[in-house]
């Protein structure tokens, strides 16, 4: 028995977490001075974990049943679309994003959501008081489900103990670096009791005989990035981050990481007075709706592949005269690195001077531009603003642009040509042999083109 509780102290940097029997001034490993913290280590769990190991057997991957109907489905689709399928009873999904962005309000949602289908569900926040999140639930919630236990602390002993109470289905943590576990002496938020409180609710989520679903909140850092050691990412089946600026209602939900379903999954979502609004057809929230036929100088259409959907997005520009010396170029929605090349390529291969001009790129809602298929588009709308010609609304581009000014193929293009035939697009502007394979089109025209000059020539001077 005394071996059972016999305790090792070790030192482990808090910055890096680089672990060493000695103590000194400064981490060996990242540089850094007077970070080493001494660490009590008690055996007793690993003991009992190892007992628990040896009694396991390896099991035939062809005998192992996977059970797909494991999952807890919510209301709200876009949650679901980016989880997989809905949360997995025995998953552990980490949140992220920066403060304000709605993580919280978010989670309350969901939270609701769940309990109203029967499930019982512990929210534990180490942030907030009970009474400010009674606040938040009165503000955006229709009703109070009976199936919610809110607990306000940052004992992580204390939420083990009440998950058990409780037996809750579904667990939320607010936010994982704001809790402590009683047998280590580091404070909260270093990286030794971040990394053994998610292990502790690892543990619990991944029991066979009761499995349970927990979301944590994690901070992010200034770089935008998951605050602590990337064993924390590792540790978790779900990493999610929720994007958003705080002074606009566009939120985007992504996995980079996912298990149990595809990465890069996104849902889209509107922060409103009532909440996170769930954007079903985010193709009809990034355009903007005008008259039939009508066109706006400055304007351009694409698609863009979010995770399993193509959404179409409006792109627009303004041109204005400089009277400085360098001229403004400014990319709300993409780098400006990108925005600086695509109009070096204009300006050369598209003969159109930007010498004395500003330049001001922005998409309609505010999504942000990742992929290169929408370079043909941009650059067609900064045309348009320039020669105050507008594009007809019915009228798509899709292509990279080379530094050469060819056309260059883009991925998924079959699945982006099929989603505009359905919506009832009319054209189409691809590179030369841009489809793999013959489609069957209803409504679209594609036009196959090689160089950027063929395609302004055929938008503004042929048509």
């Amino acid at each position: 028995m005394g071996d059972m509780m016999k305790k090792k102290v070790i030192y482990r940097c808090s910055k890096c977490g680089y672990e060493t029997i000695k103590w000194s001034g400064f981490c060996q490993q990242c540089g850094n001075w007077n970070t080493i913290e001494e660490v009590v280590v008690e055996k007793k769990r690993n003991v009992a974990t190892s007992k628990n190991t040896k009694s396991l057997s390896p099991v035939r991957l062809s005998d192992i049943k996977a059970d797909t109907s494991q999952r807890i489905i919510t209301s709200m689709d876009e949650f679901n679309r980016v989880l997989g399928g809905g949360i997995v009873k025995d998953s552990v999904t980490i949140i992220t994003a920066r403060p304000g962005a709605g993580k919280s309000t978010l989670l309350l949602q969901i939270s609701s959501d769940v309990a109203k289908k029967g499930y019982r569900v512990l929210y534990a926040s180490g942030e907030e008081s009970e009474s400010q999140i009674r606040l938040r639930s009165n503000r955006i919630l229709n009703e109070i489900p009976e199936n919610i236990w809110i607990l306000s602390d940052i004992s992580m002993d204390n939420v083990l103990k009440s998950i058990e109470e409780i037996d809750a289905d579904l667990v939320i943590i607010d936010s994982i670096q704001t809790f402590v576990l009683e047998e280590f002496t580091s404070k909260a938020g270093s990286p030794i009791q971040t990394i053994e409180c998610a292990n502790a609710l690892v543990e619990i989520a991944k029991n066979k005989e009761r499995p349970r679903a927990v979301i944590m909140v994690g901070h992010m850092t200034k770089a935008d990035e998951m605050a602590g050691l990337r064993t924390l990412e590792h540790l978790v089946d779900t990493v999610v981050y929720l994007e958003g600026e705080s002074d606009e209602s566009i939120r985007t939900l992504m996995a980079t990481k996912n298990r149990f379903g595809r990465t890069g999954e996104t849902g889209f979502f509107s922060m409103e007075e009532e909440g996170m609004m769930p954007i079903d057809n985010p193709s009809e929230f990034f355009i903007t709706k005008r008259e039939d036929g009508l066109s706006v100088p400055g304007t351009a259409l694409s698609v863009v592949k979010e995770g399993s959907r193509q959404i179409t997005v409006e792109i627009e520009s303004l041109v204005s005269k400089s009277f400085t010396p360098y001229p403004s170029r400014i990319g709300e929605c993409l780098r400006r690195d990108q925005l600086n090349t695509l109009i070096s390529i204009l300006e050369q291969r598209g003969g159109i001077n930007l010498y004395d001009k500003n330049v001001v790129i922005k998409t309609t809602g505010g999504l942000k531009l990742r992929e290169q298929a929408v370079n043909l588009a941009i650059i067609m709308s900064i045309v348009s603003s320039i020669l105050e010609k507008g594009i007809p609304s019915d009228v798509v581009f899709i292509a990279d642009v080379g530094l050469t000014g060819e056309l260059k193929r883009v991925p998924s293009m079959e699945a982006r040509i099929k989603e505009l035939d359905r919506m009832g697009y009319k054209k189409a502007y691809i590179c030369k042999d841009g489809l793999k394979q013959k489609l069957n089109l209803k409504n679209l025209q594609v036009i196959e083109l090689r160089t950027l000059q063929e395609v302004i020539n055929h938008v503004f001077y042929n048509s």
